[in-house]
């Protein structure tokens, strides 16, 4: 994936530029709104944009609006440091695909960027792990297969969906609205009722491996801990 990337605080803006291309993204920096047009008008290639709110010259709303005069399609990501619900309400119309508030995890920017990028019918970059080792399991993403001791069980796609995105941030934290939002689509109470079923079918599925454990995090979410 090739990224513009909008931030005009230069500390945040290298180091966003250094972990995306350390996770296999080409990305190039902006240090401002009237930058990143010049960027974009010259190639437009672009499969994400990337763009802070507030930057002098063009604000990101208005670079926004720019970009999709020229691609209505391209992905939008915003970042901002105002949590204001009219700065998101702003962000939306302005054709944002994400919002992100200050100061936020490049974990869960990662995440919401490969969510982005599955929604608008991509094929997933090839940079994103297919295969996964879970104390004595093997997990593989594309074929569903959970594997131990030469025995093998295929995951319906909820289940793999779901543990492969513990995997991905294997021994940390993740949201349960997160993970209702990435895999389910919103946070509904039904949609949180039905992950809990599918959390327990999982401890049930990994329970030949007793170092593995699926934790619940009170008023957090969840932590895969594992080897």
């Amino acid at each position: 994936m090739k990224i513009l990337l909008a931030e005009d605080d230069p500390n945040l803006g290298m180091l966003l530029q250094e972990y995306l291309k350390a996770k296999g993204y080409d990305v190039i920096l902006a240090k401002d709104g009237n930058e990143g047009l010049d960027i974009y008008i010259k190639d437009s290639t672009f499969d994400m944009c990337i763009l802070d709110v507030m930057m002098p010259k063009k604000d990101g709303f208005s670079l926004a609006k720019e970009i999709r005069l020229k691609n209505q399609d391209v992905p939008i990501i915003f970042l901002t440091a105002r949590s204001m619900k009219e700065d998101t309400i702003q962000g939306f119309k302005a054709g944002a695909d994400d919002y992100m508030t200050k100061p936020f995890s490049m974990e869960e920017l990662l995440m919401r960027m490969q969510a982005i990028w599955r929604r608008s019918n991509k094929n997933e970059p090839e940079n994103i792990e297919k295969q996964y080792t879970i104390g004595k399991y093997s997990f593989d993403t594309t074929t569903h297969q959970l594997s131990i001791n030469g025995s093998t069980h295929r995951l319906t796609t909820k289940e793999s969906e779901l543990l492969k995105l513990f995997c991905q941030n294997k021994n940390q934290s993740v949201s349960r609205s997160f993970a209702l939002k990435m895999i389910w689509g919103d946070d509904s109470y039904f949609n949180a009722r039905s992950m809990d079923v599918y959390i327990t079918k999982l401890r049930k599925h990994l329970k030949s491996d007793e170092s593995i454990q699926i934790l619940n995090l009170h008023g957090e979410g969840f932590k895969l801990i594992c080897e």
